[in-house]
């Protein structure tokens, strides 16, 4: 019985963030080549709490054509320069991880080396004080500068990027169907989808499906059976409440993760309101109890009732299966930790139209599809354990269940081999490059035991004058940079941004 099949119609079952991504990018790009219905119900809510973004998202509007200032202005968005973190190795102190890069490499030896054998000098200057995107950020400003200088992402209102790319969508051919999915009817000799029969009657063929759906997966699990990868026995937390709120300050170029005796609370300004949420484990803090947390904790008027977000971190066994593939909460779900939620449709919808075929498709591709889908989220799940493994904190029975649990191997290898050489290396393209881990493990409290040798060939004056020519430079630049809620209303003509 052959596998094969020759894909001409796609269907995209389910909305939100991650259907209109599907389908704005599928539809530009190929155009008459693919006949493309959506379908969704308006009687069903997103879980749209993916405001925060990181860096990558730029390219995949510019793929589409998005004018970035018409971007900003529709999805009510501001600049994002990083994220602080905040009682994370341990309660009382901070530190950021920021996009872009730190002070300047040399082919052989990150930064760090050159900063480390300063400090071992005498030099007490602080690793962020060589961060351009992390001095700005602190200091509220932002600005485009040339040759892409300062690096970037966005904090969106999720809900009206779906509503933005719909336009997108359906302008460039797209049809979107209203209506509740009531069955998935599947090929008696192929196993494949052949259809999906909605609560009207309605039946929508197809030679590809799009897993849409979100956590209820209808497809790749309701249908498909593919099966789910659990770890939480890694990253515990298993459920969030979000809200909104009234901005009661300017808003800053950066998200805030705030970590508490059961997890941790996210902030997040938009340019008209701010969001929040608490992330935490259910087995050490109760609903009723995160729910009073969040709401005595916010920074301005909630305006949206309270939402509970049950979830369980992990993967499904099979992205792509059959002739359905899974994009978004459907595939998998990794806490926002490091807003990466956005970032993982955005790799897997690239990743599709990148083996979109002629014709006809071979298991190969599904395996290769399969594996580095799991390879982006086993790169991204060893970075949030990074923050609940390396901490100080031992106060609650959290933290000790974070500070004694077994942690994969890959990520032992990087945190060891920082500890002892100082060095990082990135492996497969991942997502988080050198200076992301070295940031992240140092602001946890992982020091290095040596630093390279290369760093050891200069002078105490070269060294100092190095060193000293790289902060001055992030300090002018960041001098002559302009108020970060100034330039966002000048810059997408937004009709009001708050102001403390």
């Amino acid at each position: 019985m052959s596998s094969y099949y020759k894909p001409r119609r796609i269907v995209v079952a389910g909305g939100g963030t991650a259907g209109w991504m599907t389908a704005a990018a599928l539809a530009k790009t190929m155009g008459d080549a693919i006949d493309l219905t959506l379908v969704e119900s308006d009687a069903i809510g997103t879980v749209g709490v993916g405001e925060a973004t990181i860096p990558p998202l730029i390219n995949f509007n510019r793929l589409l054509g998005i004018n970035e200032a018409e971007f900003m202005r529709e999805t009510q968005a501001t600049f994002k320069l990083g994220i602080e973190f905040e009682n994370w190795k341990r309660d009382g102190e901070k530190y950021f991880h920021s996009f872009g890069s730190t002070g300047r490499d040399h082919w052989s030896a990150g930064f760090q080396h050159f900063w480390g054998e300063g400090l071992l000098r005498g030099h007490d200057y602080s690793y962020d004080d060589y961060c351009l995107e992390l001095c700005a950020a602190y200091a509220g400003k932002f600005a485009h500068l040339p040759d892409n200088r300062l690096n970037y992402a966005y904090h969106l209102n999720a809900t009206a990027y779906a509503a933005f790319l719909r336009r997108i969508a359906e302008g460039a051919g797209a049809s979107r169907v209203e209506g509740k999915i009531a069955h998935v009817e599947l090929d008696g000799e192929s196993g494949n989808i052949a259809a999906i029969g909605l609560e009207n009657g309605q039946r929508l063929e197809g030679d590809i499906f799009v897993d849409c759906t979100g956590f209820r997966s209808l497809l790749i699990e309701g249908a498909l059976h593919v099966g789910y990868d659990d770890w939480s026995h890694h990253l515990p937390c298993d459920s969030a409440i979000a809200v909104q709120t009234e901005l009661s300050a300017s808003p800053v170029p950066y998200t805030r993760a705030i970590a508490h005796d059961a997890g941790w609370q996210w902030r997040i300004p938009l340019q008209h309101r701010g969001g929040n949420g608490i992330v935490y484990c259910s087995r050490y803090l109760s609903k009723d109890a995160a729910h009073d947390r969040l709401m005595s904790t916010l920074e301005g008027k909630a305006i949206s009732e309270p939402r509970a977000i049950p979830f369980t971190t992990g993967a499904r066994r099979k992205q792509w299966h059959r002739n359905c593939i899974a994009i978004g909460l459907s595939s998998g779900f990794l806490e926002p930790l490091e807003s990466t939620s956005i970032h993982l449709i955005q790799r897997a919808v690239i990743r599709l139209l990148r083996m979109m075929p002629a014709g006809e498709v071979s298991e190969r591709d599904i395996a290769e599809f399969n594996d580095q889908q799991l390879t982006d989220m086993i790169q991204v799940r060893d970075f949030l354990i990074l923050h609940y493994k390396a901490t100080d904190r031992r106060d609650s029975a959290f933290w000790r269940q974070c500070a004694t649990m077994d942690i994969p191997d890959s990520l032992t290898q990087k945190m060891e081999l920082f500890r002892e050489t100082g060095r990082v290396f990135r492996k497969n393209d991942e997502l988080f490059v050198e200076n992301s881990w070295v940031q992240v493990m140092l602001g946890q409290g992982i020091l290095p035991q040596a630093f390279h040798p290369v760093a050891k060939k200069m002078s105490d004056e070269e060294l100092s004058k190095f060193l000293e020519m790289l902060r001055t430079n992030v300090a002018r630049t960041v001098q002559g940079l302009p108020a970060h809620h100034a330039y966002v209303a000048q810059f997408c003509g937004a009709k009001e941004v708050a102001t403390a």
